[in-house]
């Protein structure tokens, strides 16, 4: 099995200072404290769901609005990803999970395979949940895939409450995840790819 598929990144701007430790062989751990509760809470259900590891911490100009926080924490989840991940070797790559909660239903496939892409479909119906401003979720998203190298789709196939919608997205992103970079014990460690190779980040091969 490969090892030590962990990721830390430091982030500070004038904007943001941001710490994440991520390993994608844990167990669920959370110790997250974002200055922006909603996302704690979701940060959460991503660790949980995915049996990542999970150590964030962000201070940030939330006394602004959430913008920044969950844009630069998104990028730094995908930075220490994209870490983990490394060359991808050995990994299923593709996931797809569909996750309901209650009345909500939400779908995700995802891809690692180092070309940034988001197809995003939430119709969430509130402005806030909480002071949380629903736009971020996408934002949140945009910053995530950016910075790992997924391909992620995103698909709302039920849902009127606001907090089940967004939450059983990071519950299927989370679920998808995990299938995709557990370890596939025919590969025998090889790329997953006919090209031979999955590039980081910024730099896939088309």
């Amino acid at each position: 099995m490969t090892k030590n598929r962990q990721g830390q990144v430091h982030r500070t701007t004038a904007e943001t200072n941001v710490q994440v430790q991520l390993n994608l062989d844990g167990t669920g751990r959370c110790q997250v404290s974002t200055g922006v509760a909603f996302l704690d809470h979701m940060l959460n259900q991503l660790a949980s769901h995915g049996l990542l590891d999970l150590e964030i911490t962000a201070v940030g100009d939330t006394h602004i609005d959430d913008h920044h926080s969950n844009e630069d924490v998104g990028i730094a989840v995908g930075q220490a990803l994209s870490q983990a991940l490394g060359d991808r070797r050995g990994i299923q790559r593709f996931g797809h999970f569909v996750a309901p909660l209650d009345e909500a239903l939400v779908q995700v496939a995802l891809d690692c395979s180092g070309r940034p892409h988001l197809s995003y479909g939430l119709q969430i119906p509130a402005a806030k949940i909480g002071s949380y401003d629903t736009e971020l979720v996408k934002e949140f998203f945009v910053a995530v895939v950016n910075n790992s190298g997924l391909t992620l789709h995103i698909r709302q196939l039920a849902g009127v409450n606001s907090h089940h919608i967004v939450e059983a997205c990071f519950k299927a992103f989370a679920r998808a995840l995990r299938l995709a970079v557990e370890i596939d014990p025919r590969r025998a460690g090889a790329i997953p790819s006919s090209k031979g190779v999955l590039e980081q980040a910024g730099q896939a091969h088309t």
